[in-house]
């Protein structure tokens, strides 16, 4: 006869609480999302991104201190090859057009590009995504707010070259035209390399096919060689873009109870690599 011990030994234990996140239930649960309030959301979102980014008062000494200290903390770390790199870049025409135009177009097409993949193929996941993204992209404002960085191509005393000035090539930052209209000490941390990894990492956990997957992995790279090549940020603005898509995930855990990838409770299921993380 089993005793009244061994019952008790084969009965499991409850299982400890669980985080849940800290909004309302009633809010975390899955409903569709709308075309139009997404939209919406965005299009504020990003009015409301380039109006805090230029409305940051622009102090040149201090931008260029920081700049200093970093390019400082770099050649202490013995990883200051951005200037070598610069001017090999700068030594190769068709190279240097190719990352002007990389930089100056593909940030603004992969990222709502991936962002609208996620709305219409990932719907169960898509509202935790996009509120890291849209996270990141706020604290990136706090950042240039508290710490004015000018990129490398403006930083006197170091003969880095500014590829869109010697090439002649439209669209970027680093245009007159379009300098005179945006706040270029905002380099720290790289905001390129955030929104590429977000759509790189989200293209890698979320795809089905192992190409569009290995893409994913090559674009955060292919954006940190053009942004390093083409002068526009160092080395430590990319980890300090990557730092920041971290944070960005960890207030969306915060927030929900669960990983960005994951689908939302009440959800229905989607085919597809959506796992927690």
């Amino acid at each position: 006869m089993t005793s009244t011990r061994e019952r008790e030994d084969t009965t499991p234990a409850p299982a400890g609480r669980r985080f849940t996140g800290l909004l309302p239930r009633a809010v975390l649960r899955w409903r569709r999302p709308i075309w139009w309030q997404e939209i919406a959301i965005i299009a504020f979102g990003y009015w409301l991104y380039g109006l805090g980014r230029n409305a940051i008062p622009k102090n040149d000494r201090i931008a260029f201190d920081h700049a200093r200290w970093i390019q400082h903390a770099q050649e202490f770390l013995h990883i200051d090859f951005e200037l070598a790199f610069n001017h090999w870049v700068a030594g190769h025409e068709w190279f240097a057009q190719t990352c002007d135009y990389y930089y100056a177009t593909l940030h603004f097409i992969v990222t709502p590009g991936v962002m609208i993949w996620l709305f219409l193929r990932r719907r169960t996941i898509y509202r935790g995504v996009r509120t890291v993204i849209v996270v990141t992209s706020l604290l990136g404002l706090l950042c240039f707010y508290l710490f004015p960085t000018a990129p490398p191509r403006l930083l006197p005393g170091y003969s880095y070259v500014d590829t869109v000035l010697k090439f002649h090539t439209w669209g970027s930052l680093a245009d007159p035209h379009v300098a005179d209209h945006s706040n270029q000490y905002a380099a720290m941390p790289s905001l390129h390399i955030a929104w590429a990894a977000w759509a790189g990492w989200t293209l890698f956990r979320c795809a089905r096919h192992l190409w569009v997957r290995i893409v994913g992995i090559v674009y955060p790279f292919g954006t940190l060689t053009v942004i390093l090549g083409t002068a526009n940020h160092f080395l430590l603005d990319g980890v300090g873009g990557v730092l920041l898509l971290m944070v960005g995930f960890g207030v969306q855990y915060l927030m929900s109870g669960h990983g960005a990838y994951a689908p939302a409770p009440g959800s229905p299921p989607t085919p597809g690599r959506t796992a927690d993380g």
